[in-house]
């Protein structure tokens, strides 16, 4: 269907479909933003205005019985996705839904059942992985760049102090793990190519509210790789991947949310304490955002296959309720 678009619904007016997955939506090549949804009609309809977005509905459930939506966009807070997915498959919607899945991985089975039972493709929303930055460290690795991977270090951490903020509430699925480890533990694993074994972790609860503030964790990969990670809320910004390996390592200064110029460092040769070889590799710039939505669209519309099936996602979900039980 080379001159189909996808027809997108987005369930709910949150500011990271606003700021992001609309705008990359509108800029895709193959999707059109049909309708946005919130409980509130004026907020919806307010919302509608100030995007360019035809149609407005007050309520969730009046978008997904549209016939003029054919995927839906769920930027909704984390304890929502299960249901808000499910209802979406069950009304013959696919769905991009936003990070991470779900609460917990027999959450994330149903939603995986409600898609195959509807034939509707499902997707989590980890963007980053979509960028040619992430594309050419991998390549490099493949090729040898720097000898067989030893150990995975990756950290993403931020300043969040808004006691009311959701990312604050547990029963609304947040602490710094859902919120932003989970990327690094996503990172750690596709770089690996495997599943870890086994997991240790540690965590400190947020002062006022039972979730956690700070979490660091060792993912044990077969043939002795390690992923290391710590992510927060109690940091200044921070974001980096490194991949140490046996012939050196690749360095990767903002791998989730890049800006230009995006540059891998390459690191090879040390002897001592001085790399003999150290080489910048720059990646072109790109709207990791819009190349997710459009090989997402390309899938549905074309029948292409995902590159990050929902089975394989459902995994991060394993290695973090792992990490929790392991933390506690």
């Amino acid at each position: 269907m080379p001159d189909q678009k996808l027809r997108w619904g987005i369930l709910s007016t949150a500011k990271i479909a606003r700021r992001a997955v609309i705008p990359a939506i509108q800029q895709s090549n193959n999707g059109i933003v049909a309708a946005i949804a919130s409980r509130d009609a004026n907020t919806a309809q307010e919302a509608a205005h100030a995007l360019n977005i035809p149609r407005a509905f007050a309520s969730y459930e009046a978008m997904l019985e549209s016939p003029d939506i054919d995927a839906v966009y769920i930027p909704l807070p984390n304890h929502l996705h299960k249901e808000w997915t499910i209802r979406a498959a069950q009304h013959g919607k696919h769905i991009l839904c936003e990070k991470p899945f779900a609460l917990n991985v027999s959450e994330v089975d149903e939603m995986i059942a409600a898609a195959k039972q509807h034939r509707v493709l499902l997707m989590e929303a980890f963007m980053y992985r979509f960028h040619p930055q992430f594309a050419r460290a991998r390549e490099l690795i493949a090729a040898g760049a720097i000898g067989k991977v030893q150990v995975i270090r990756s950290a993403f951490c931020y300043t969040m102090n808004r006691p009311n903020d959701i990312r604050a509430k547990k029963e609304m699925g947040g602490g710094a793990l859902m919120d932003v480890g989970c990327y690094c533990v996503n990172m750690a694993r596709l770089i690996a190519g495997t599943e870890p074994q086994r997991v240790q972790a540690t965590m400190i609860q947020r002062p006022s509210d039972d979730v956690d503030d700070a979490f660091a964790g060792i993912l044990y990969f077969p043939n002795d790789v390690l992923g290391i990670f710590d992510c927060s809320f109690r940091t200044d910004y921070t974001e980096w991947l490194q991949i140490q390996g046996t012939e050196g390592r690749l360095d990767i200064p903002r791998p989730i949310k890049p800006v230009a110029p995006t540059e891998i460092i390459l690191r090879t040769g040390e002897k001592s304490d001085a790399f003999a070889t150290s080489t910048i590799i720059s990646v072109p710039a790109a709207n990791h955002y819009q190349l997710m939505v459009e090989h997402f669209a390309d899938a549905v519309l074309n029948g292409t296959p995902l590159q990050y099936p929902p089975e394989l996602d459902r995994n991060n979900m394993v290695v973090m309720d792992a990490l929790f039980q392991a933390a506690k």
